[in-house]
């Protein structure tokens, strides 16, 4: 099924993209040979007047085949004898069809799910948004003067911007009244490396940090609490209210446990961890808008996510990201596969909602990536019209031809080190 449904997403997004060529095309007089969904051999095709519709083997890809695209032809409907502005325009339209798209699905995310507005809905005890006198409800409108939209644009300005320990000047609206407040971002705090379910259930621990200060005293998963410094603790929510009662300050804890039935007593000594955080959350609050809300929040998702894009691109270029961190058609199939089955016992509403997630990202992705000015992409072939605009007559074409010629083999070259890195990642 989850193979199915990663076909299903890269089907849409390589029809969305031949589709604005395709339109276009027909719309400026182009002539089409061949519209196709995938590539290879074809599973079935049909001629309609000019144009061969086909479904191909390999459903990563597509083509919308023009007459004169790549040649010259006498036909009065080739691609070459247009006019530049109509060739441009036929060029552009699939990657902005694939921006298209994901605002489209943006508006059905956030008509299920709701936008994303930066709202503060957690402000961390002992951090610099409790000082600043950040409270939950508070919507964060700028960071150091950069506007915010999303909560996400949060996250996407401090990867853009790592925190250098200054303190950071965060803009925020509250009762209709806007305050910007100087936030420190240092903090102390002592570090176990346990993690437990505050319930009414027995305090259980859930998780022990490899490495940590209670892997090192020889906690393990599934330990029951029993007393924690001679206080007996009987549920999860007991556990918590005692560490909130007694914040962990760098003594020793004197724990006495429970496993398999047979109670054991440990020290642990908390790690001092100094570092850097905002201590407030806002990134994830979603909530219910109208209408105009909806569309708003469609356009804000796309240009986050188009923001996104560039910022990954401007870390492959730094050195921040490498090679490998990159994925092509194997490991996004992985991940949506990962997707799927990590949302299935939450519902079908939430794999769809997660799977349409995906597809925005990927559709914007494709979008971008298509608009570079690398040769063989439409942004490379954009350049040469944009020069012929310029300069009132065409470049050469066999120099053109040329200079696609060997951005092509160049793109091949790097979807192979891909495709290895997917398999690598996959099975190594």
């Amino acid at each position: 099924m989850s193979i199915l449904i990663a076909f299903l997403v890269f089907g849409f997004l390589v029809l969305t993209h031949e589709l604005g060529h395709f339109l276009l095309a027909k719309k400026a007089g182009i002539g089409v040979i061949e519209f196709s969904i995938g590539m290879g051999p074809r599973i079935v095709s049909k001629q309609i007047g000019e144009t061969k519709y086909s479904l191909k083997w390999i459903p990563f890809g597509g083509s919308c085949m023009m007459i004169g695209e790549d040649s010259e032809s006498d036909e009065p409907n080739a691609f070459h004898k247009k006019s530049v502005w109509a060739r441009i325009s036929v060029v552009a339209a699939g990657p902005l069809f694939n921006f298209l798209f994901a605002f489209l699905l943006a508006l059905v995310v956030i008509a299920i799910a709701g936008s994303n507005p930066a709202k503060i809905y957690h402000v961390q005890k002992g951090y610099g948004a409790e000082q600043a006198d950040l409270q939950e409800g508070d919507v964060i409108t700028a960071i150091n003067g950069k506007g915010i939209s999303l909560g996400r644009d949060i996250d996407l300005y401090f990867l853009n911007h790592p925190m250098d320990g200054k303190n950071i000047a965060v803009t925020y609206e509250r009762g209709g009244k806007e305050y910007t407040v100087s936030l420190d971002p240092h903090y102390t705090a002592y570090r176990m490396g346990i993690s437990y379910f505050a319930t009414k259930d027995r305090p259980a621990f859930s998780e022990v940090t490899e490495n940590s200060p209670a892997a090192q005293a020889g906690i393990e998963v599934g330990d029951v609490v029993l007393r924690i410094n001679g206080t007996a603790v009987a549920t999860g929510e007991e556990l918590g209210s005692y560490l909130a009662e007694h914040p962990i300050d760098g003594s020793p804890l004197e724990l006495e446990l429970e496993r398999n039935g047979k109670p054991f007593d440990v020290t642990l000594t908390p790690e001092k961890q100094e570092g850097a955080a905002l201590g407030f959350r806002a990134s994830d609050y979603r909530e219910k808008t109208d209408v105009l809300g909806v569309l708003k929040g469609g356009v804000q998702e796309v240009r986050y996510w188009v923001s996104f894009c560039f910022t990954s691109l401007k870390m492959l270029v730094t050195g921040q990201a490498g090679i490998k961190d990159m994925s092509g058609p194997v490991g996004i199939v992985s991940l949506i596969d990962t997707t799927v089955e990590q949302s299935r016992s939450d519902g079908a509403l939430y794999v769809l909602l997660n799977v349409l997630n995906l597809a925005i990202l990927l559709s914007a992705n494709l979008g971008v990536f298509n608009l570079l000015p690398i040769p063989a992409l439409d942004g490379g072939r954009l350049v040469f019209l944009i020069i012929e605009a310029l300069r009132g007559k065409p470049v050469s074409p066999d120099k053109e031809g040329m200079v696609h010629t060997v951005g092509f083999a160049l793109l091949m070259l790097l979807m192979v080190v891909v495709l290895y890195n997917d398999i690598a990642r996959i099975f190594g």
